[in-house]
């Protein structure tokens, strides 16, 4: 016979220590959440390799061992430090792009929205940028969370640009592996030109850039922008 309802039933005190479980998990993750965004914030102004548990236990006034214990190493740190940024990039660039039209009006919104994003970063810098120099030629799992995370950003870019030719909007003599290559191009020359090299006319020249690939792989009557370069806030008036 199979055991009533009431039998089943744990004793309040169990059902207490669940709940009571239950809470210390999610304040742990909450810890965790908070150590990472003071990472991020970190990283973003001494890079990745400059990351540390020491550091981080300062800054958010906890001890070393209360730190390690949320990753268990350094490396595991620097990992989900990358995949935060990446969950940020992706939702501040992709997701609202994704509204939009295949085609060339997603391949705008794809650099809009990036575009809007270096604009902040010239001040704090970009661990996907950053990240690069440090560990370009460092082989292991950091490094390989780092190009994973680029390379799915600059497949998202190639499709939308593989879209528009699909659509029609591109010349049929179109290299849509260049135009994506051009554009990346575009974003890592401004983040050099107006971070390193403090030149006030990075942004326009990005936007021009962009613009003159347009008008010569895209179709007249669909590569004109529909916002005017003197409303499109990342333009020089």
């Amino acid at each position: 016979m199979a055991p009533s309802e009431t039998a089943v039933k744990p004793p309040v005190k169990q059902t207490r220590r669940v709940t009571d479980g239950g809470r210390a998990l999610q304040k742990g993750e909450q810890t965790k959440q908070a150590i990472i965004d003071a990472a991020l914030g970190l990283a973003a102004q001494i890079g990745l390799e400059g990351l540390s548990i020491g550091a981080l236990a300062e800054v958010m006034r906890m001890s070393k061992s209360g730190v390690f214990a949320h990753f268990g190493s350094r490396e595991e740190l620097q990992i989900s430090v990358i995949r935060e940024y990446y969950a940020r990039f992706s939702d501040e660039i992709f997701v609202p792009a994704m509204k939009e039209a295949r085609g060339l009006p997603r391949v705008r919104a794809l650099f809009d929205n990036w575009m809007k994003r270096v604009t902040v970063e010239l001040q704090s810098g970009c661990i996907f940028i950053s990240g690069a120099v440090e560990f370009d030629d460092r082989p292991g799992p950091v490094r390989d969370a780092l190009a994973g995370s680029v390379r799915i950003w600059l497949e998202a870019m190639y499709r939308a640009v593989v879209q528009a030719k699909e659509e029609g909007q591109l010349n049929p003599d179109a290299d849509e592996e260049q135009m994506a290559f051009e554009i990346h191009g575009l974003i890592l020359a401004l983040h050099y030109e107006a971070r390193f090299l403090k030149n006030p006319e990075a942004i326009h020249h990005a936007n021009k850039g962009f613009e003159n690939i347009l008008a010569r792989d895209g179709k007249k009557a669909v590569a004109a922008s529909p916002v005017s370069e003197k409303q499109n806030p990342h333009t020089k008036e």
